[in-house]
């Protein structure tokens, strides 16, 4: 048998209503009553009010997945992290606020679970909190939209004084309101104020790697190729003056977030020429340039130019993979004209930082040559044995920056060997390719009157070195291939208003 209560209003011992029904609404507890459940009661049927509970005893600082009614402090300064949304389902919600200002520095990624959808978007696609201070609250509606985005707010600079980048090393020059770093050489970007967004805290950079060496060759050997230009990084410019980049596709690259500390500097050295002898054991390629570094950037060496190799037979067993790097080098002939050439973009990254070397003449009757080196901008041209005469293979264009405020051509390729055979009165004088704008070294050739060197990368553009011009036992002279040039590191920021 159940036993009924029935009561219109509960008092306290002081006359005022606890539980008070009226018209179907039941009122618990006088005004100034706090209303709590004992320890280790629970509670059902009431729902969320719209907020949730703040982690303020569990700061975020690596990926973890979220649950439902809670909130989270996350804290990017060692770097980015992902929040994993729980399974959705209706009135579910999440809150999450930048720590420490510290999002614009080092993105938080927030990823659905599964496929589900964030605003509407595409299923299973995560979204980037990438603004300093941000914060946002999101809300499971369905399957349509998914977690919907309710409240976003972001940290405001009023009241809060610009802050600008300060810092010493290398070469400092000023542009305007901008100063300028340019390392030529080993030392570090010592970073005294990281500054804030109402200032300044990011660097743009130009990051380029030292060429490789131009290829060595022997006597009569066909033509070496020319070497690859260094790897050519650099950012689009827009947070310090907007000045005109070197390649159009770096246009959106973002400049780096800094902070007070050291940055080790690292500019690469050219590569060394390959040697070049009487016969083929004595001939060797050119060697890759030496990689540049500045804080998450690395830029790869440019490849060695290939070595000319005589006879054909023999250099076919010579492996045309010894000049991939931030551009390729060169081919060498004899050789097919799918072989014997440098991949750029080696290894890969995006924008790519390089291009191809060029190929060297397949076997002819008559004229043989080698590739030239790629550049930044440009791969380096093939050797083309036609009428009236050869075009030597120059060494691929590089790219022209404003960086320092004064335009400047850098990344260079070397220009590829020249071997003309044939019946001495009917040779022709040509030289070997041109190098590269940017610092690319010029490839050696023979000629009825001796035999011209190749010449070296420019210094500090990353430019490759010139190929060797092979000896014809008809011409007077010796033959030598050149060293690419070292590489160049400039670092741009604003340090007033």
């Amino acid at each position: 048998m159940t036993s009924t209560i029935k009561v219109n209003n509960i008092q306290n011992q002081c006359g005022q209503n606890i539980i008070n029904e009226n018209s179907n609404t039941i009122t618990i507890g006088a005004s100034g009553d706090t209303i709590a459940l004992a320890s280790g009661a629970s509670q059902s049927g009431f729902g969320r009010t719209g907020t949730v509970d703040w982690q303020t005893g569990s700061i975020k600082t690596a990926t973890f997945t979220a649950a439902n009614g809670e909130g989270y402090f996350c804290n990017t300064a060692g770097g980015s992290f992902e929040v994993d949304l729980p399974a959705g389902s209706a009135g579910a919600i999440v809150s999450i606020q930048d720590y420490n200002n510290t999002f614009d520095l080092n993105r938080l990624t927030v990823d659905p679970n599964g496929s589900e959808k964030i605003n509407g978007g595409v299923a299973g696609e995560p979204v980037q909190l990438e603004t300093e201070g941000q914060g946002v609250t999101f809300i499971y509606i369905d399957s349509t939209v998914g977690w919907r985005s309710v409240q976003d707010n972001q940290f405001s600079q009023a009241g809060v004084a610009p802050a600008y980048v300060a810092a010493t090393g290398g070469t400092i020059t000023t542009v305007g309101d901008f100063k300028v770093h340019v390392f030529t050489g080993p030392g570090t970007f010592c970073v005294s104020n990281g500054g804030n967004a109402g200032g300044s805290n990011k660097v743009d950079y130009l990051v380029i790697a030292g060429g490789g060496g131009g290829g060595g060759d022997q006597a009569n050997g066909y033509g070496s190729g020319g070497g690859g230009a260094g790897g050519y990084r650099e950012s689009g410019g827009t947070s310090s003056g907007n000045y005109t980049i070197g390649l159009p596709a770096n246009s959106c690259v973002s400049a780096l977030p800094i902070a007070a500390g050291g940055y080790p500097i690292v500019v690469g050295g050219g590569g060394t020429k390959g040697t070049s002898g009487p016969s083929g054991p004595s001939a060797s390629n050119g060697s890759r340039g030496a990689n540049s570094v500045f804080s998450t950037i690395t830029s790869t060496g440019g490849g060695g130019g290939a070595f000319g190799g005589s006879p054909a037979p023999a250099f076919s067993v010579v492996p045309g993979g010894v000049g991939p790097g931030g551009s390729g080098g060169g081919g060498a002939g004899p050789a097919p004209t799918t072989t014997g050439v440098g991949a750029g973009n080696t290894p890969s990254v995006t924008p790519a930082q390089g291009t191809d070397g060029g190929t060297a003449r397949t076997p002819a009757t008559t004229y043989y040559g080698g590739g030239g080196g790629g550049g930044a901008s440009a791969a380096g041209q093939p050797f083309v044995d036609a009428a009236p005469g050869p075009n030597s293979a120059d060494g691929g264009a590089g790219a022209t920056s404003n960086i320092t405020n004064t335009p400047t051509a850098r990344g260079g390729g070397g220009g590829g060997a020249a071997y003309f055979s044939g019946p001495t009165p009917g040779w022709p004088v040509r030289p070997g390719g041109t190098g590269g704008t940017g610092g690319g070294g010029a490839g050696g050739y023979s000629n009825p009157a001796g035999c011209v060197a190749g010449t070296a990368g420019t210094a500090n553009t990353g430019g490759g070195g010139g190929a060797a011009g092979s000896k014809h036992p008809g011409s007077p002279g010796s033959v030598d291939a050149a060293n690419g040039g070292s590489g160049v590191v400039i670092v741009r920021y604003r340090f007033q208003n």
